[in-house]
């Protein structure tokens, strides 16, 4: 029984070292000497998030995709307008609101698509965007056009408001498996 008992205290204290030696390998190469992956995870820990409070929002010109008749891309962009550098990246939430649709209400909610920068530091005055992607209506379809767009910045739970424009009518894609309207992952934006 003793030697039985020592087998098994033996094996414990094997794993336990080559889970201690396991952890401090994977300690080392997220820090500084680790290359560029240790440089982002330490980047995205050093700034903060953008807060909503730390931002303003605006929508730019409409613009037909030259590839996709019928589609066209909004500028959705967020400018830092607090005194410090904070971090905006990852996908926006964003609410089209409009008349009440018979079918599926007052509110377009779009399908995200995470494909912006992984990481992007706006310091205090500049900018950052993503891109609100939409189908217009072709004649005979129904048009809904919004009022105004609701956003939530990325890792935030409140919202910044901006009027849509009103020339811009949408077709509900509400239950559409792949449909073509969603919002883009945030971009940085030169200086």
């Amino acid at each position: 029984m003793k030697r039985i008992l020592m087998g098994i205290g033996t094996v414990a204290g094997a794993f336990a070292l080559a889970a201690c030696g396991t952890s401090t390998a994977a300690t080392s190469a997220s820090g500084p000497a680790g290359g560029a992956g240790g440089g982002v995870a330490a980047a995205s820990t050093a700034t903060p998030r953008c807060t909503t409070a730390d931002l303003a929002v605006s929508l730019g010109q409409p613009a037909e995709k030259s590839d996709a008749p019928g589609q066209f891309d909004v500028p959705l962009t967020y400018r830092n307008t607090s005194d410090h550098t904070c971090g905006l990246y990852g996908v926006p939430g964003v609410d089209l609101v409009g008349p009440d649709d018979a079918t599926f209400g007052p509110v377009y909610h779009l399908p995200r698509v995470d494909n912006g920068v992984k990481y992007n530091e706006v310091t205090a005055g500049t900018t950052a965007s993503a891109t609100i992607t939409v189908v217009k209506p072709a004649a005979g379809e129904p048009a809904w056009t919004p009022a105004k767009l609701n956003t939530i910045p990325p890792g935030q739970t409140s919202a910044l408001t901006a009027e849509w424009p009103a020339d811009l009518p949408v077709l509900r894609q509400d239950a559409a498996t792949h449909p073509g309207s969603y919002v883009n992952g945030i971009l940085a934006d030169p200086a």
